[in-house]
């Protein structure tokens, strides 16, 4: 017997997710409106519990079990409830790892695990008390899964991922919404949206600058000397992007993720994080100056992928603090570079100057990036 939902978001958005993943739907195996409703509803009461102290993280692919390849399955189905996900919730925590969840004619039931899910497969996310993102896979099947919902508490957030009200996207905005950008054959990760995602996930924010190349004109908008430069510069991951893939993805996927890590954690430190387009690192603690050949940035305009969202033009004091000021002079000044930003509390912006408006364009990516 499936549950009365009480969560009132899920009733919001279970029929606009029904007619989103129809599209994609395996074979006869529809998720009726109702089925993510409930499921939708446990997953945000589960959210709200604690195991032995831990607030659970989980997530749940929605597919049948006839459709899951190199799956594990339980020799007895599970009924979905908020007690069941909980107490499961350890078995998924690590990244890739998904419950198996399908529906009959009286239950919704948990069959298992999986964690080679099909691209169109819908995922649910359980990311911190009250946080739940629905999302699928790239694809191409690599890189950051593209989110279709975000429900925190009572606000319902649909990602936009067609009418972005703008031609000149940035790839990192393109690749985060499943839109053809360009990247390097070898890379089976973006990796500007990778380093967003380790810039974010240390918590202290951070400024990430890239450049057109090693010298040019970025420099008359950088306080001399820079704070900590790197000579030789560090070419570890422009290097590993071009080796070839020798047939084993993954492995160059694990390095990929691994060298990235490495200069988002320079984005920590005070100050920002210099690189090329070609992902050479520069310099770390960096200080942004006006060039004093161009005027004082004076407006910015500021939108995000979501719905009902309004683009808007303000002065670029509104943003954010001087992180996001620093950004906004930097690119308004060097219009090839750009620039990314993670404030400390998780909102994530990319700078980028649009040509055809002749301003600075405010991208704000942080609902794409859970």
């Amino acid at each position: 017997m499936i549950s009365e939902t009480t969560y009132l978001a899920a009733k919001m958005v279970s029929a606009t997710l029904e007619e989103y993943f129809s599209a994609y739907a395996y074979k006869n195996d529809l998720l009726p409106a109702n089925i993510i409703e409930a499921v939708v509803d446990a997953a945000f009461w589960s959210s709200l519990r604690k195991e032995e102290g831990h607030s659970p993280k989980i997530s749940m692919a929605l597919i049948p079990l006839n459709q899951a390849k190199h799956s594990l399955c339980f020799a007895s189905l599970i009924r979905l409830t908020p007690h069941a996900l909980v107490k499961l919730s350890p078995a998924v925590i690590q990244p890739g790892v998904h419950l198996g969840v399908w529906y009959d004619d009286k239950n919704i039931f948990i069959w298992g695990t999986i964690h080679r899910i099909p691209d169109a497969c819908m995922v649910l996310e359980v990311v911190e008390p009250g946080l739940l993102v629905v999302k699928h896979k790239q694809h191409e099947g690599y890189g950051k899964f593209i989110n279709v919902a975000i429900l925190k508490g009572d606000q319902v957030k649909l990602v936009e991922e067609q009418n972005l009200g703008l031609t000149d996207y940035p790839d990192i905005l393109g690749s985060l919404l499943g839109l053809p950008f360009l990247t390097g054959a070898n890379e089976p990760v973006h990796i500007l949206v990778e380093l967003a995602v380790s810039m974010r996930r240390h918590g202290r924010g951070g400024l990430l600058l890239v450049v057109p190349s090693i010298d040019g004109q970025w420099q008359n908008s950088i306080v001399h000397p820079m704070g900590y430069v790197i000579d030789p510069v560090y070419c570890a991951l422009a290097d590993l992007i071009h080796t070839p893939l020798d047939n084993q993805p993954e492995k160059m996927k694990e390095q990929l993720l691994k060298m990235i890590d490495i200069i988002g954690g320079f984005t920590a430190i005070d100050g920002a994080t210099i690189i090329t387009r070609t992902y050479e690192l520069l310099a770390f603690g960096a200080k942004v100056g006006r060039d004093m050949r161009n005027e004082q940035v004076s407006k910015v305009m500021i939108s995000e992928p979501i719905i009902g969202d309004n683009i808007t033009v303000v002065d670029p004091v509104k943003i954010g603090g001087t992180r996001h000021l620093a950004a906004a002079q930097f690119v308004h000044d060097q219009q090839e570079a750009m620039a990314l930003v993670a404030s400390q509390d998780g909102v994530f912006t990319v700078f980028t100057w649009s040509e055809s408006l002749q301003l600075v364009r405010a991208h704000r990516i942080d609902t794409l990036l859970l």
